[in-house]
């Protein structure tokens, strides 16, 4: 990156003086950097995509595909950041192209991907056990002895069944003027429970939030540190890290609970910290609209996201929770998904999981399940396929009332349009709110990642129903299925 040099006008400050050189700091640019060969087109992959971008459904996005231990798809899509938004140095600017190595936040990938891998190693370790409840880890649970709470456990943390509302309270300005890590904890041991435990699959960040704090308090470090060590290097996954507010350095200001770049402001760059040059590979989510009534209680109000966690809790808990917070690549979930899938069958992997843990983790575990369910479950999507309509909301659960989960992972619920109207029940996979997904098939050893910003679209609907077209076309594409 060059660095300018220009003569002194009246815009350089009131101390300069005529002549006198001053240094103008260029926005940086983000060189492409190569991720793999180039792989065939998936003809109708690529036709899906164009036509919802053309749609104005999202800006752009990165699909991956595997199969049989390849990659045999791989393509940007559109981009990744609209013309007229602003750029880094906050002022309108071209459109970016997609790239495959633009950098996503992961949004709620970051539950199957980060959180419950590293509480299933602890379970391997014996380090925590899946039908201990909640209180014996984190006693602030209950400190009341609510007979209710007594009965949660870290299974129904994984599998959304504890009772726990969607998330915690968000009305009041915490943790924007500055991130408050210990008010977000404190909010989620605190939250009361809406439902009897067990009883019923809703599907609330709190959950996550509580397994972060379970994992901290069994390791000893937090999160960002020790899955990025235990996780995510011996993976090889270079590009996959939580991006704290505290552990940015390089050209940046931070501005309430965001970061953002700055020309004049830098920090030397140590260990453990996350350097700020990689924002131009970052893919923006939306503007920072929080709390709008109160802008002076929001310092970052009104600012493009970029660099900065979307999720609204894990933002004011300062970009590190158990629920949201990992920013990552295409390559690089590809690379998580073609581990898991190696050791689910028995390949060599460096998945950090035992072939047997992984199994668990990835079949259904919800309180109360049965080994008839998964084999009715399959029976109905079998024989309720519709292919004048595949992706009819009704079809996810395949048995209504009957929300299949395992730990982390989503098999089969009202959010399984991702699996399409082909990969087998079985098959599993996740979401994040900004337009991201990962769906693995182990029967026909495929996986398909779609990462995107679409959140970036204002006004644009969610691309639940695009997920699952994907998932179909590939399905169909391959020859997997039907």
């Amino acid at each position: 990156m060059l660095t300018l040099v220009a003569a002194c006008s009246h815009d350089a400050g009131p101390n300069a003086s005529v002549g006198e050189q001053v240094r103008v700091v260029p926005v940086p640019t983000a060189p492409v950097r190569p991720v793999g060969p180039p792989t065939p087109d998936i003809a109708a992959v690529s036709k899906i995509m164009t036509d919802a971008i053309a749609a104005n459904r999202l800006p752009g996005a990165v699909v991956v595909v595997g199969h049989s231990g390849t990659v045999v798809f791989r393509r940007a899509f559109g981009v990744r950041k609209l013309a007229g938004e602003r750029g880094l140095d906050g002022l309108p600017a071209p459109a970016e192209p997609m790239t495959e190595d633009t950098i996503f936040d992961l949004a709620s990938l970051t539950k199957p991907m980060a959180t419950a891998t590293v509480v299933m190693q602890l379970f391997e370790q014996g380090r925590v056990r899946l039908d201990d409840p909640v209180q014996d880890y984190l006693p602030g649970f209950n400190t009341a002895n609510d007979p209710r709470r007594a009965e949660v456990t870290v299974r129904m943390l994984l599998t959304h069944t504890s009772g726990e509302t969607g998330d915690v309270e968000l009305k009041d300005p915490w943790g924007l003027a500055a991130p408050d890590r210990t008010e977000g904890f404190r909010r989620a041991l605190t939250t009361p429970l809406e439902s009897a435990p067990g009883e019923q699959f809703r599907y609330s960040d709190i959950n996550f939030i509580l397994l972060g704090a379970l994992i901290e308090q069994v390791t000893g470090e937090r999160e960002d540190v020790y899955v990025e060590r235990e996780v995510f290097a011996p993976l090889g996954m270079t590009e996959t890290r939580y991006l704290p507010v505290a552990k940015a350095c390089g050209a940046h200001t931070v501005t309430g609970a965001a970061v953002h770049w700055s020309p004049t402001e830098s920090t030397e760059c140590t260990a453990g910290q996350w350097d700020t040059s990689l924002l131009p590979r970052i893919a923006p989510t939306a503007w920072d609209e929080e709390n709008p009534g109160e802008q002076s209680r929001n310092p970052d109000f009104g600012h493009l996201l970029r660099g900065t966690v979307h999720d609204t809790t894990a933002r004011r808990m300062g970009g590190v929770a158990g629920h949201a917070g990992l920013f990552s690549t295409a390559s690089d979930v590809s690379i998580f998904a073609q581990a898991l899938l190696d050791r689910l069958a028995g390949r060599p992997s460096a998945f950090p999981l035992q072939q047997s843990t992984l199994a668990l983790m990835t079949s259904p575990q919800q309180p109360g399940h049965g080994a008839s369910q998964l084999d009715a479950a399959n029976a109905a999507a079998a024989q309720g396929r519709d292919p004048a309509n595949p992706l009819l909301a009704e079809r996810y659960p395949a048995i209504r009332g009957q929300n299949l989960r395992g730990f982390g992972w989503d098999i089969d619920t009202g959010q399984s349009t991702t699996r399409g109207a082909l990969f087998p029940i079985g098959s599993f996979g996740h979401t994040g709110f900004t337009g991201t997904s990962l769906w693995l098939d182990p029967a026909s050893d495929t996986y398909v990642v779609l990462l995107s910003n679409a959140v970036h679209t204002r006004g644009s609907a969610p691309i639940s129903a695009l997920r699952g077209e994907v998932a179909t076309a590939v399905a169909q594409s391959l020859r997997l299925y039907g």
